[in-house]
């Protein structure tokens, strides 16, 4: 899609919007303004209509309301286990991590525009359906950082993404950087346990890192590891 293309659906996604606050009862619509009604109904599906599916600013892409850390001094090193982190969600909520306890994790950093995404959703999904019942949580935690491909905002826009997207993925954090200086304290710590091949840094989406029963990290896949090639793994933790 061309940026005139999409500055078009933007203007009109932006004049549907103003309709839907604005108009009548559809039987009182003149023939031109169903004309339009049904095209919004095609730009903006109803659930998730008022919502818009882009962050419109840099704050937006990369929420200021994103994982914050265990401690004042962000001594994230010393953590034993995940449960000593709190995270957001991606409504913005506080998450304590010892919510999980006693679970077996995948904490996964997820993308909407990836090549890699309709594969992982897919798995993900399976994985979950396969182990949810018997232990298993899915931690997934959107990231802009690798080629701007996740550019969905958190809160509504995230959960229409993926409930369009048929992705039945676990549970949905705010959005956060994996690497560099802002990233995520629970990331952090996360690749100080497990460093992966070439360094500790993340190397783009959809890293996976399986955690026990005691919060520990004890693998990371690349990104290219299939969802369910962890299946083995994870039934040894459950």
């Amino acid at each position: 899609m061309s940026l005139r293309q999409f500055q078009n659906i933007s203007r009109q996604a932006l004049r549907c919007y103003s309709m839907r606050r604005t108009l009548g009862p559809v039987l009182e619509l003149s023939r031109g303004q169903r004309q339009c009604l049904r095209l919004c109904t095609v730009l903006l599906p109803v659930s998730c209509a008022a919502t818009p599916t882009y962050a419109t600013s840099s704050a937006a892409q990369h929420s200021t309301a994103a994982a914050i850390d265990m401690s004042a001094n962000g001594d994230y090193k010393n953590a034993a286990s995940i449960y000593e982190f709190t995270v957001k969600d991606t409504h913005g909520n506080d998450i304590s991590l010892e919510k999980y306890k006693g679970k077996v994790v995948l904490v996964v950093n997820i993308a909407s525009k990836c090549g890699l995404t309709k594969n992982n959703y897919q798995k993900l999904t399976d994985l979950k359906e396969k182990y949810g019942e018997r232990g298993l949580v899915i931690l997934n935690f959107p990231c802009n950082q690798f080629g701007s491909q996740m550019p969905e905002a958190d809160g509504e826009a995230m959960v229409c993404h993926l409930r369009d997207s048929k992705a039945d993925i676990g549970e949905v954090f705010a959005k956060v950087d994996v690497n560099g200086d802002n990233a995520a304290p629970l990331y952090k710590y996360l690749k100080a346990k497990q460093t992966g091949t070439l360094g500790s840094g993340i190397k783009w989406n959809f890293t996976k890192f399986l955690v026990n029963k005691e919060g520990v990290p004890i693998n990371r896949y690349a990104p290219t590891t299939d969802p369910m090639d962890i299946a083995k793994d994870i039934e040894k933790l459950l």
